[in-house]
């Protein structure tokens, strides 16, 4: 359980890097003091560079995922059906976020787009193979319901001490500037350090786990495309995975957000940022001793629309950060804390539903083909991100700095709108017959 959660750590400081930091490398305010690397001309009305390469570098994973997870169910591998393929991937991934950090060219250039659209493709293929295995073995290796849920919430308290390093990013920067490095030099050496943690970290599991003596080895013997129709089929599936999608929309949002939020519209030095994300992260981690004990007792279901609803309503604060009474620190603390308690919910509880899935469709079926559920939701939470992320740059064209913030303000409207959808969304979920179905196959079994 600390090695998998180990790698969940790595992974998630490589996919924050991305999320948190590179709109904000690439296009930064200009109180930033770091130079324009692409265009922020846009075309058809609001695209512009960071837009496009963000849509098309994911466009890769229409293929990866489910064909990562379609071999990783099949693998008769001596070593296990998920590790070989988090080893392959674990370090290509961490070398490639690195250099998304170093352009070609230090200024404006068309050369600095080409490379982005190179190396995100790159990089997407090697998250794959490490992503989509590392999930399922939450599934894998967890034979009951609660030892499902125990292994969804550590490593989601990993993932979340990952977003706490990846958030210490800017303050090393910070930091490296002050002792005398050139801004983007700064910048470049925090992310290497960044990334050789996460590295590190992506190799543990590889190591220290025994697959084949501890996880579920059967491999699938379905083809992809009956793989593929079991698990867009699923009635369970088909509603989890709408509110999954808008979810990461809108966290997406908030993690490409928060520099915005922090330095334009409160007007305060981009190193409070990761102080604003570290309580946050902490304050969540607090929570998830708390969430595991209720989630066990009672009813999954309403815990995650009332995070949905809770979300919805720190959203709206965005829309008006800067503005609302009290000094703007205090806006900052507000925004954070009330967005821990759905943050805690929402990284713990909806991985544990996604087990529960696998494991019900492997009972009733007789295939073991949850390298394929996972994959869909990895695949569809790269989606949502990437339109986020879209969604995020695309409205800095209508204002992203001190005094011309319109568009940032506007991503706050985008976040509530994602969050009410996705609560209505889970509504349809039917967690009651879920259980009452795989209690009766787990007896069979």
């Amino acid at each position: 359980m600390l090695a998998l959660s180990l790698g969940h750590g790595g992974m998630a400081i490589l996919i924050n890097l991305i999320s948190v930091l590179l709109v904000f490398f690439y296009l930064p305010p200009a109180s930033a003091g770091l130079p324009r690397l692409v265009t922020d001309a846009t075309f058809l009305g609001v695209l512009n560079a960071i837009v496009v390469i963000a849509a098309v570098g994911r466009l890769s994973d229409a293929i990866t995922d489910p064909l990562i997870a379609f071999y990783s169910d099949r693998s008769q591998h001596p070593k296990g059906r998920r590790l070989p393929f988090m080893a392959i991937g674990a370090i290509p991934a961490a070398l490639a976020t690195l250099l998304m950090f170093i352009p070609p060219v230090g200024t404006q250039s068309r050369w600095n787009i080409a490379w982005l659209l190179v190396v995100e493709l790159l990089l997407y293929v090697a998250l794959t193979a490490y992503v989509t295995p590392a999930f399922t073995l939450v599934a894998d290796l967890g034979s009951t319901p609660d030892e499902r849920l125990d292994l969804a919430t550590w490593t989601t308290v990993a993932w979340g001490v990952g977003i706490i390093v990846g958030a210490m990013t800017p303050a090393l920067a910070s930091l490296l500037d002050r002792s005398g490095l050139e801004a983007i030099r700064a910048w470049q050496l925090a992310v290497a350090i960044e990334c050789v943690v996460a590295g590190v970290a992506m190799m543990v599991p590889v190591v220290v786990i025994d697959e084949v003596a501890h996880a579920r080895s059967t491999p699938s013997t379905s083809s992809l495309r009956s793989s593929i129709v079991t698990v867009l089929s699923n009635r369970f599936f088909r509603h989890y995975l709408a509110a999954e999608a808008a979810y990461f929309s809108g966290l997406a949002i908030i993690q490409t957000g928060i520099l915005y939020y922090v330095t334009v519209l409160l007007e305060l030095d981009e190193a409070f940022t990761a102080p604003l994300l570290l309580l946050m992260v902490v304050s969540a981690l607090g929570l998830y001793p708390t969430i595991n004990r209720v989630a066990k007792r009672q009813a999954a279901k309403p815990l995650v629309i009332l995070a949905f609803v809770v979300a919805a309503a720190d959203f709206v604060i965005v829309i008006f950060l800067g503005k609302l009474p009290g000094p703007a620190i205090a806006q900052g603390l507000l925004l954070v804390l009330l967005f821990a308690a759905p943050f805690a919910i929402l990284s713990v509880i909806p991985q544990w539903i996604l087990a529960d899935i696998a494991e019900h469709a492997a009972l009733t079926s007789g295939n073991a083909t949850a390298g394929m559920f996972f994959a869909a939701r990895t695949f569809l939470q790269k989606v949502a991100q990437t339109f986020g992320v879209v969604a995020f740059a695309v409205l800095t064209s209508f204002g992203r700095d001190i005094g011309d913030d319109l568009g940032i303000r506007l991503s706050g409207l985008a976040g509530v709108v994602l969050y009410l959808m996705a609560a209505v969304l889970f509504v349809r979920y039917d967690e009651e017959r879920l259980r009452r179905e795989l209690g009766s196959a787990m007896a069979t079994w």
